[in-house]
């Protein structure tokens, strides 16, 4: 784990070098020319390498800076792991440890298991490689010049020498391969010494060979043969090559750790929803403000108006409405009384609740979710393990190949053999090296998630591109997702000798005091028809009921058929009236007027506009559509019939969604999940593929592979189009980094020089190599334009 910055180097992070400042957070070094991320503080400016860092100081400043006398900063802002922690391999989810250490099978540092740390910095690794990349990018620029100016007319090699040149391309190159490049190295010495072969096999490999032989032939030119040498008596040299390869690689894990990076900020968002405090009810009845974690079960705790309920418990005192929708996703508050139970990081109403806390710490639901949530993201494999699956095959066949293409020149080749020999094996393992294999996957993915956000679909990482291309079912959530989330008045039904005005009326006359939803799409829609309320009296809300009061000196009642039953006026034709707009999806509601029902009004949560045709695009698609709602059976079945859905799940917890997608998944399926609430974080994350809607939770987002900015099915299709579009053109690439280098592996091994007297040289090798990235680049842009927004077939 990264350590904090020094109190020398906050210190000095205002001014280090001109231009230059350290992240006072994560000590990196910042371009004060071109940051964007600053704050001032006691009159100094600090500047920042991302949003986050400063958000993180400015809520904490003197954290991370010295106090006025001079004294160090109490803590570092990365959060160390415990000592027995649990760490695992991103690439590898199997191999686990106690403490920090590299894999075994790929030589990628591991990380701690589960939840992150709520105040985890930037990833090391990444640090690192973002280090190591800048430094090898500005060497290899001035590498390149020198090495390809002849071939662009810039006669670099004649101005300074060449042989002086020679030596240049050796200095600029050894810190890039040697330096830069050192994590390859090492990962593709441990893929040989465990025998798991990787696409950091070739990479070492290839790179080492082209570094080995660059330097022998500017040490020791003597050892080639004559066909070899420059008419100076220098060798050619491929220095060039192995520091192309090391940057374009370092930019490719750049990204892939980028992605790992945002992994754990589903799970910070989740647990930032708890309470950071609770104010807990001595047993003298003093009251004290505690931290949420010093809560114990069986403590009293009193909740106050609009804020949040810190754990886990039951009502003991009091009544309010409380805001679920960070957990169920369901707009409408739930209104509690005394033995209700109550979740911990829900919104509590207008009311003052005294609860008794049940499930504290680690047992609270929203914990749970965390854990899920955890649990979920790490199951999943990284899409790299395609490149490595053909690297695994191809890296055998090339270590075979220049094998036996060196033991050939050295019993037949002419003299001198060995030396052919070894410039024959160094030509096989340059051609091979795998640049483009290394481009393939990244350059692909850069291009699609670009294409994706023109088009209102954000891809958070390559693994939902690769998985959304080979899903077979699509759960969706209704609320939000399926419906605008948004309940409005739809019809008022009324009985004989009522009219709709007055009925209305009465209604609008209970309701137009309160805050909810239901209430307020009451409200709204009498104002839409021009009817004003009337004042009210003696209002009381029946929880789980409805709401009674005196409107014009008349008992007026709006209600549930609960209010009904409890009241004696159940009867057919009420019911069946209730029962006909409940078959449709929607909430219905008895007006009742001085003992008898005066009417019925009908609220509901609209069908999006977009989502019928979305859902009939989903079927030509190949997709079957799984409903979970929390909704009552008969109002999901009213949804899913309209739609033509395939299946729903009524009644369903936070858990129960999670357990449904792994249900399918264990039936053999490729599950998708489609949803916008908190409650559809841990099944967002379970799925092969998770989509959030861009108008739900932050924390639903944040679970899922795919956010649709509009929020509607539309983007669902637009996305499984840019999916198989994109993993076509990731095979494409694939093929296109593979097929010249395996084309000019028997070519480099001399199979022509018998008959044609073609010995290839490492040169054409390197050329060879950099016309395979180059078609691997052009392939992947041509995502940029690729169809996802109709019904024609995309590139």
């Amino acid at each position: 784990m990264a350590h904090a910055p020094s109190h020398a180097a906050r210190a000095a992070a205002p001014a280090d070098t001109p231009g230059t400042a350290t992240d006072p957070v994560c000590g990196m070094s910042v371009d004060t020319t071109r940051g964007a991320h600053t704050a001032v503080y006691r009159g100094e400016r600090f500047h920042f390498c991302s949003e986050r860092c400063r958000t993180r100081f400015e809520a904490d400043p003197d954290r991370y800076v010295a106090d006025e006398s001079g004294a160090p900063p109490p803590a570092g802002p990365r959060d160390e792991a415990p000592a027995d922690a649990i760490y695992t391999c991103p690439m590898h989810p199997e191999i686990e440890q106690v403490g920090p250490g590299s894999c075994p099978l790929c030589g990628m540092a591991l990380e701690p298991k589960g939840r992150p740390a709520e105040d985890s910095g930037p990833n090391p690794e990444l640090v690192d490689f973002r280090r190591r990349f800048a430094v090898g990018a500005v060497l290899t620029v001035p590498l390149v010049v020198i090495a390809m100016g002849p071939y662009i007319g810039l006669p670099v090699r004649e101005w300074i020498g060449h042989r002086l040149a020679l030596w240049i391309e050796l200095v600029l190159a050894t810190p890039v391969i040697l330096w830069s490049g050192w994590p390859f190295l090492v990962r593709g010495a441990v893929s040989f010494r465990t025998l798991k072969l990787n696409m950091f096999s070739l990479i070492g490999m290839g790179v080492a060979a082209a570094y080995a032989f660059s330097v022998v032939a500017v040490v020791a030119p003597g050892l080639f043969p004559a066909g070899f040498r420059n008419a100076d008596g220098t060798v050619g040299v491929y220095f060039e090559a192995g520091a192309v390869i090391v940057v374009l690689v370092l930019l490719g894990q750049i990204l892939e750790l980028a992605a790992r990076e945002r992994t754990g900020s589903a799970i910070r968002a989740l647990m930032g929803l708890a309470a950071k405090t609770a104010r807990i009810v001595r047993p003298d009845g003093r009251e004290d403000d505690i931290p949420v974690d010093d809560v114990q079960t069986g403590d009293r705790l009193r909740v106050r108006p609009g804020e949040k309920i810190p754990v886990d418990g039951v009502v003991v005192e009091g009544r309010s409405a409380v805001d679920e929708s960070m957990i169920s996703g369901e707009p409408i508050p739930v209104e509690k009384e005394t033995g209700d139970a109550v979740t911990g990081a829900t919104l509590n109403g207008s009311g003052s609740l005294i609860m008794e806390a049940t499930r504290v710490g680690a047992e609270t639901t929203l914990s749970r979710i965390v854990e899920m949530v955890a649990a979920a993201q790490r199951s999943r494999a990284p899409i790299q393990k395609v490149a490595d699956a053909v690297a695994g095959l191809f890296v055998p066949a090339v270590i075979a190949i220049a094998v036996l293409s060196f033991i050939a020149w050295s019993v037949w080749g002419p003299a001198p053999a060995y030396a052919y020999a070894l410039v024959s094996a160094i030509a096989v393992l340059i051609i091979a090296c795998p640049c483009a294999l290394g481009l393939a996957t990244p350059m692909s993915i850069m291009t699609a998630t670009g294409r994706g956000a023109q088009a209102g679909v954000l891809v958070k990482d390559a693994e939902a591109l690769e998985g959304f291309a080979k899903v077979d079912t699509l759960v969706v959530d209704k609320t939000g997702t399926l419906t605008e989330g948004k309940p409005r008045l739809v019809a008022v039904l009324p009985r004989d000798g009522h009219d709709e005005a007055e009925v209305l009326r009465l209604a609008a006359s209970l309701e137009r005091g309160s805050e909810h939803p239901l209430a307020e799409a009451i409200v709204s829609g009498a104002e839409a028809r021009g009817i004003a309320p009337a004042a009210a009296s003696d209002f009381e809300a029946l929880t789980g009921r409805g709401v009674r009061g005196v409107v014009e000196g008349r008992r007026v009642a709006l209600g549930n058929a609960r209010l009904l039953a409890e009241l004696g006026l159940e009867d057919a034709e009420t019911q069946a009236m209730a029962d006909d707009r409940r078959d449709r999806g929607e909430t219905v509601m008895s007006v009742v007027l001085d003992g008898a029902v005066a009417g019925l009004v009908s609220v509901a949560d609209p069908v999006k506009a977009t989502t019928p045709d979305a859902i009939r695009a989903l079927h030509r698609l190949g997709l079957s559509i799984i409903m979970a709602t929390g909704d009552s059976e008969r109002t999901a079945r009213a949804v899913a019939g309209r739609l033509g859905i395939d299946d729903i799940r009524a009644g369903v917890l936070p858990e129960d969604k999670a357990d449904l997608i792994r249900a399918l998944q264990a039936e053999g399926r490729r599950v998708a999940m489609a949803g916008d609430g908190v409650n559809d974080a841990p099944a967002l994350a379970q799925a092969d593929v998770g989509i959030a809607m861009g108008t739900g939770a932050d924390v639903a987002i944040e679970s899922a592979g795919f956010t649709l900015v509009k929020g509607d099915l539309d983007g669902i299709v637009r996305a499984r189009r840019l999916a198989k579009a994109t993993m076509r053109n990731i095979r494409q690439n694939l093929f296109f980094a593979m097929v010249y280098n395996a084309a000019g592996v028997p070519v480099a091994a001399g199979v022509l020089y018998p008959v044609f007297g073609i010995l290839i040289s490492p040169i054409f090798a390197a050329a060879a190599m950099s016309l395979s990235s180059v078609s691997v680049i052009g392939n992947a842009l041509r995502l940029r334009t690729v169809r996802i927004d109709d019904r024609r077939r995309s590139a």
